[in-house]
């Protein structure tokens, strides 16, 4: 078995690769003014890709904690990245010079996807390649460089073949080098593309494109550069080139029919245990969660004139919604001012002068009702209300917010599944766990696949029930599931969990989806805390990461499970969306984009043929290829994202760690260029995320059974 690794500060680095991957199209860029105008109310929320004016814009949007939900990429020389916006942050860009592409998802679409999936199941069960770039630079430079082809591959999905090249210039110095691919197929057919520079923040990496269409299989790609070099001729190699075995006759899969909340999960574990007692456990992890609670709030006066912010100590569920908060005038002159609860009533009584004016402020409320009512509220001067005159108000009620009236309101248990024949820790352990973050509704739905597929397929196939025999699998279908509570019945968009650790003004109740922490950037390993790159101190960003390293009973779950159970070896976190498959290191410093040490090539070697395994077996169901380009390590393909779980995993418990981003981008013929699915899309696109992907973690078992087979025996 594999040696447990413990990473340390003194450890191999290497530098890393940009957050900015470019994005060159083999089509013409969208429209700057599209047929159809992007508009969105000032506070509605949606997923909106933006082509932004500069780097600069970017770096500002990254510094700001901007809700980035795709790695950005350069097209035509302009930066394009998927955000999460309201309609007044897409105004503030529009203003400063991005420029609206278009709406991938619009808040409502998730609850709308996830109705049509209701539906459509109920309904069910009741049936029973192009030339260089116009202007491109042709004259040879007294200067000659040399280029080196990194990546050369081909693929063919939905009849269509792709080709995705990767070059490097030794004139790294001169950011107006271009280079163009050339290609030609085993008919005869020739056809170039060019590609574009790709930089970590002003040091270049190499050039790139997005996957070409190309008419058949190329068997010869060059690039030339403008200064003058030429590769040697190279044949493209078949991406991912690897096959799972067949399914035998009679194979069983497709077990979800809907999107499934939080409640559905946890119903489906139970049937689970009963349905297969032989072959599965259940385990309660040890830390409970917050469960779906929130406290009570109320503005006593008008945000918009004066006002206080008082909010309940207790959460609204306990007692506290629906208590009224109000001030009055005593209608006497020289009255102190007074703070009483009685009779689920806050009342303030204002202070008034000689004449009976009251003359309390709205510091003097706040201050008075922290000093008298402690125990049952906190107050806070609203934004802009410091020091105004406290007005008199009628009652106003308490209530926390939350939509989801079928949510139990209380601590919540989060559950893993173990399966197999033999578990007690005597065979290879294999993680699967999902839904980190709450708006990826779609990777619980790979997991459960995954494992009712193992499950159902024990009873009738000798190779599941082998793969059952020899690897102790355990799957946690919702990390977060408060998170994902709320997500289906509150704010669709939401990715961080329920705890909101903000303090002062930022917990008025205006930026309530905005609360909560990034389960996935609350670990130990490479973290914000050590002064890692992609995670934020500021408890309304989208990557907060708490106030401390496994703060969060979410992230602290991942790491017990691990840690009880030493025989696990190998994990997959499922995320969306992009298509990425990814492992260590996750991470780099600021500071010379340095990243965590970097794998042994023994263990570099076994990342890059499983995952190559993996993708093959994901490409099995309906010909989704994860790119050769989004296939590596998170910190070179994707982005710095401190504190992740798969680095907690490999460096501290030596743990062979992967990451799935489901929900590849989808190869548009009409507009010949690559769309992304977003966190919820159709249910139809989101059940074919489940089953394809579920068919690459029966294939992670295969490789933890052959990885188990193949070391020597203990002694």
């Amino acid at each position: 078995m594999i040696v447990r690794r413990r990473w340390t500060a003194a450890a191999t680095t290497a530098i890393l690769i940009s957050a900015v991957l470019p994005h060159p199209g083999p089509a013409a860029a969208a429209p700057a003014n599209p047929a159809t105008p992007i508009t969105l109310t000032a506070t509605e929320t949606a997923l909106v890709q933006v082509r932004l004016r500069d780097q600069a814009q970017l770096d500002r949007l990254v510094a700001t904690g901007a809700d980035l939900a795709n790695r950005p990429r350069a097209r035509d020389g302009r930066i394009v990245a998927d955000l999460v916006l309201t309609g007044a942050q897409l105004a503030d860009l529009t203003a400063q010079g991005a420029t609206a592409v278009r709406i991938v998802q619009r808040a409502g679409d998730g609850s709308r996807h996830y109705a049509e999936s209701i539906r459509a199941a109920q309904a069910r069960t009741a049936a029973g390649l192009r030339a260089p770039a116009a202007g491109q630079r042709t004259t040879t430079a007294a200067a000659v460089d040399t280029l080196q082809v990194q990546q050369a591959y081909w693929w063919t999905t939905g009849g269509q073949t792709f080709l995705q090249a990767q070059v490097a210039t030794t004139a790294t110095d001169d950011p107006d080098v271009e280079i163009t691919v050339s290609w030609r197929t085993a008919d005869g057919a020739t056809g170039s593309f060019p590609l574009y520079r790709f930089e970590d923040s002003g040091e270049y990496q190499y050039h790139y494109a997005l996957p070409q269409p190309v008419p058949s299989r190329p068997v010869q790609l060059t690039a030339t550069s403008s200064l003058g070099g030429v590769s040697r001729v190279v044949t493209p190699a078949l991406w991912p080139n690897a096959t799972p075995p067949p399914l035998p006759t009679g194979y069983q899969r497709d077990f979800i029919d809907a999107y499934l909340t939080p409640i559905d999960i946890q119903a489906r574990i139970k049937r689970l245990a009963r349905q297969y007692r032989d072959l599965v456990d259940v385990i309660d992890l040890p830390n409970k969660t917050q469960g779906y609670r929130r406290t009570a709030v109320a503005y006593l006066g008008d945000p918009a004139v004066a006002a206080v912010l008082v909010e309940s100590v207790r959460f609204g569920d306990q007692g506290m919604n629906g208590v009224q908060v109000r001030t009055v005038d005593p209608g006497r002159p020289d009255r102190p001012l007074t703070v009483g609860y009685r009779d689920r009533v806050l009342t303030v009584t204002l202070a008034t002068d000689a004449a009976g004016k009251t003359v309390s402020t709205t510091d003097d409320v706040a201050a008075a009702i922290n000093a008298r009512q402690a125990s049952r509220f906190r107050a806070t001067v609203e934004d802009g209300s410091a020091g105004l005159p406290m007005p008199v108000t009628g009652p106003a009620r308490l209530d926390d917010g939350l939509q989801g009236t079928e949510v139990p309101a209380r601590p919540w248990t989060v559950q893993a599944l173990r399966l197999g024949v033999h578990r007690d820790g005597s065979r290879v352990g294999v993680l699967a766990y999902s839904q980190e973050h709450a708006r990826e509704w779609a990777t619980p739905l790979v997991t459960l696949e995954f494992a009712e597929r193992m499950l159902a397929n024990a009873r009738t196939d000798p190779a599941t029930r082998e793969l059952l025999e020899q690897v102790d699998v355990f799957v946690i279908p919702t990390v977060n599931p408060d998170g994902a509570n709320y997500s289906f019945n509150d704010f669709p968009m939401q990715r961080k969990n329920m705890v909101n650790h903000c303090t002062g003004p930022a917990r008025d109740p205006r930026y309530r989806t905005s609360w909560g922490v990034d389960v996935n950037r609350n670990y130990t390993v490479g973290s914000s805390f050590d002064g890692y790159v992609g995670a934020s101190a500021n408890c309304l960003s989208g990557t907060y990461a708490g106030t401390g390293e496994l703060s969060e009973a979410e992230s602290r779950n991942v790491v017990a499970l691990a840690q009880n159970h030493p025989n696990i070896e190998f994990a997959m976190n499922v995320h969306s969306y992009g298509g990425y498959f990814m492992w260590p290191p996750g991470a780099y410093r600021a500071d010379g984009r340095i990243t965590l040490p970097r794998p042994s090539i023994d263990e570099s070697t076994l990342f890059l043929s499983s995952a190559r395994r993996i993708v093959g077996a994901i490409a099995q169901e309906r010909g989704t290829v994860t790119w050769p380009s989004q296939t590596g390590p998170v910190a070179d393909v994707l982005y710095s994202a401190a504190g992740n779980s798969a680095d907690q995993l490999y460096y501290e418990l030596g743990i062979f760690a992967w990451d799935f981003e489901v929900g590849n981008d989808r190869w548009n013929p009409a507009t010949e260029e690559w769309e992304s699915v977003g966190f919820q899309p159709p249910y139809d696109e989101a059940h074919a995320e489940s089953q394809e992907y579920a068919g690459g973690l029966v294939e992670l078992v295969r490789v933890a059974r052959d990885y188990a087979a193949a070391q020597p025996p203990a002694g």
